[in-house]
Formats: C-alpha cells, structure tokens, sequence
C-alpha cells in the first residue's frame, strides 16, 4: 500500500502528554478482569492472559493477576469495592504502579476506582492505544489512531486535570484557593480543541478514503484477496511466504498494523492482489474499529477472505468466533473465505484428523514450514476463478448494470450486437446475484 505522505493534510499531528505517561511512568501492573456467569473458566483465561501479552507490548511487566466472578460490573467502580480494597492493599505491597482492567472502563468507574481507593487505573483500550501509537508508521495509521486517542480521551478529561491538580497540590506550601478551579476551566478549553483536532483529522481520513476509491477504479480490476485473523496467527510470515514480501514478523501483538498489498502469481495468470491486515483481537473497542475505517476499507472490498488461524492453539474455536465477529461489525462477514489452519507441523496426526472433520473445508499450512501452500494456492484458485468466471448477455438499455460491472468485477471483453452485448467477465460469488439471470456461458464447465 503506498504510504499516505503525499496527501494534503494540513493537521501536524503532536505527541500527547497522556499518551507519553502511560509509556513512560507505569512500569509494574495488577491485571483485573470479570468473570461472567456465562463464560468459562478456559475463556476467561485466555482473555486475562491475552491482557498479560497487550501490557507485556506496551512494555508494561505484570506482578499479579486478579479476577472476580460476577454477573454485571458494578455501575460506580466496576469491580465490588471488598475487592477494590484487597487489589490496593497488594498492589502498594508490591509496589505496583497501576491497575490495568480487562475491559473498557467508563469515566466515572475510572474517576472513582482512583479517587476512592489511591491507586492508578487504566482500562484494555488504553493499553492497546498505546500500542497502536508506537507501531503505527505511515501517515494514515497515525492518524487513525490520533482519532481513536481523542475520542477515548475526550469524556476523560475530567479525570486527567484531577491527576493535574492533585499534583499541583500536593507542591503547594499553602492550600491557597487561587487554582481551585482552574482544571474545570482547562477542561473546556481542551473539549474544544479536542473536537476541533477530531473533525480535522476525520476530513483528513475522508480524503484518505476517496483517495482510495478512486485509486482502485483506476487500477487494473486485479481480484482481492484479503489476510485477516487473530493477532498473531503468522498472517505476516504467510504473506511473505507467497509474495516473497519482507513484511515485519515478530512475536508481538498487532506487530502489523498497516495493511500491505503485493501481488500474488496464480498459475492462471489471472491478476490478483493480496493484502496482509492488522490483527484482530477480542473486546476491540468498537470506536478503535470505526477509526481504522480507511485500513479495513482493504477487508470490505475483498473478494476473498484467507482467515488463518493458529491451529496449535486450543482456543482456536474462540479466536475463530471473535474475528468472525469483527468481520460482521464491519460488513464484510458475508466475503468467501478460506479457513487456514496454520502450525500444521506442531500438531499430531490424530488431531489434523479431528481438525479435518470438524473443518472439511479448512486448507492446513505452516508458514514457517513452507508445508501446504500449494493446497492453499490451488483451493484459491477454485474460490476465486473458476466458479466465477462468466459470459452474460445484456440489453442495450441495461447501461447502469454494465457500468457497475466495471467497478466490481474483471471484464475480459463486451461484444456487441443487434441484440444486446456479450460481457465475458469474472465476478466474485457475493456478487453473483446481480447478473445471474443474465448467464449464457459458464466458462467452468
């Protein structure tokens, strides 16, 4: 994907003072989750240790972590306050310095766990903004997570000139009364500019956006294929497998976090374009989905979706389900997809039989192995090509149908006659709907 420098955006965009105090100042941590009624207990780990994973990227170390089952968070401190008052007393043992939540907190939840129990708390969004603001590199990534940043920040502001004038405070000799107030008049000034630096940084996007639209009518109508999954299920180490790409392969959290695009040689010789995406993850904030619109604008217009799934992994049924809910929250759950199965090498035979039962449709690979690609490539070929390549025949008076063709599908040729025009075309199976009563030829049989 061509990077986003060339763009005409006058918004500079600015470190924070919020964002550098949790990189710099919070080096220790509790994680602290909820356990639900409805979850089970292999669930319910897996998302705490997954928290472990996010503060371990934003370079936080973890001394403790602490879960409490009940049904519904508590409306004023999330958690029930008896266990509020064990967490404060083992963190000051352990000299931690903040309380990361399993979840998103609400302002309030956040303003009260600090004011009532002394201790510093951050929720899972914060932390994974965190990480987005350090992986993000080209222009349009940091943009989209300077959105994300203020939108999060934006109904906390309270909470963050409460930090501010505690500190004042307690560098005061006297506790004179001429700065009470002057946070509550700061936060107005900040709300401001705030929205201000939102609806700049959202026409800056918009243009990313139609930028982008215009770019893909003007490209060569290439058949898409789209990388997605879990945050790290090897996406990166496949892309570089079939594109001999060197796209960034570490064992991180969202190590990817610009989509990139390389073209993929079909033996077909058929054009097509492959794009490997950021990680998906469970409880992703959906305000963080709405920002990286532009960079999920590369999943809506796939016409076939690779979900690779790290099949040495027991969760893998769960991580399966939450990047399929991902995909339904951005429109895209109905795209063909492949389900690949990844690590293959790591797993015993009976196992990769149990796999294929439950899956048959699924394609088994290592990336790292170079093991089944070619099973790969051939099962993409079949989805992508041959149930979909088609001649249609037209009427003349059916000009607007033609002219959405040319948008979504790959026309080889239009031959015309005294009754209409012939379109040989190649056309993705979600869209085969619109032509198929107009079919004369399927070029698959």
């Amino acid at each position: 994907m061509c990077g986003m420098d060339n763009i005409p955006i006058d918004y500079e965009l600015e470190d924070e003072v919020w964002e550098e105090e949790l990189q710099d100042s919070q080096q220790t941590a509790f994680l602290g989750s909820i356990v639900r009624q409805n979850e089970t207990e292999q669930e319910a780990q897996a998302t705490l240790e997954e928290l472990g994973r996010l503060a371990d990227t934003a370079g936080i170390m973890v001394l403790g972590a602490y879960s409490q089952k009940r049904n519904q968070p508590e409306r004023a401190t999330f958690f029930g306050r008896g266990w509020l008052d064990e967490i404060a007393t083992k963190m000051q043992q352990a000299q931690a310095d903040v309380l990361i939540v399993n979840e998103e907190l609400t302002p309030m939840q956040g303003r009260n766990i600090e004011k009532e129990f002394d201790i510093r708390v951050i929720d899972r969004t914060e932390v994974i903004l965190s990480i987005f603001h350090n992986h993000a590199r080209t222009r349009e990534a940091r943009l989209q997570v300077k959105l994300a940043e203020l939108e999060y920040q934006l109904p906390r502001l309270r909470r963050l000139w409460d930090h501010f004038d505690k500190e004042r405070g307690s560098a005061r000799v006297s506790g004179g009364a001429a700065s009470r107030g002057m946070g509550e008049k700061q936060i107005e000034i900040d709300r401001r500019l705030i929205r201000q630096n939102i609806r700049k940084i959202k026409d800056a996007l918009e243009t990313v956006t139609k930028q982008k639209h215009t770019q893909r009518k003007m490209r060569d109508s290439a058949l898409k294929i789209c990388l997605v999954g879990y945050t790290n299920a090897g996406k990166s180490t496949l892309f570089n497998l079939l594109t001999d790409a060197e796209v960034l392969v570490e064992d991180k959290l969202f190590a990817t976090l610009d989509s990139t695009s390389r073209q993929l040689k079909l033996s077909t010789g058929e054009p097509v374009v492959i794009s490997d995406t950021v990680g998906f993850i469970s409880r992703l904030p959906h305000h963080l989905v709405a920002s990286f619109k532009a960079t999920l604008m590369e999943v809506q217009d796939a016409d076939l979706l690779l979900h690779l799934v790290d099949a040495s992994d027991e969760m893998h049924d769960y991580y399966i389900a939450q990047v399929n809910e991902v995909l339904e929250s951005i429109d895209a759950h109905e795209i063909p997809q492949i389900l690949v199965f990844n690590k293959c090498d790591l797993l015993h035979e009976d196992f990769i039989v149990l796999l294929k039962r439950r899956y048959p449709d699924c394609v088994l690979v290592s990336a790292r192995e170079d093991i089944g690609v070619l099973d790969l490539l051939e099962q993409v070929e079949k989805e992508l090509l041959d149930a979909r390549k088609i001649t249609i025949k037209l009427g003349f008076d059916q000009g607007s149908l033609r002219s959405k063709l040319h948008e979504i599908a790959t026309i080889h040729s239009e031959d015309y006659s005294e009754d209409g025009v012939e379109v040989k075309l190649t056309i993705s199976a979600r869209d085969l709907h619109l032509v198929s009563d107009y079919i004369v030829h399927n070029s698959k049989d």
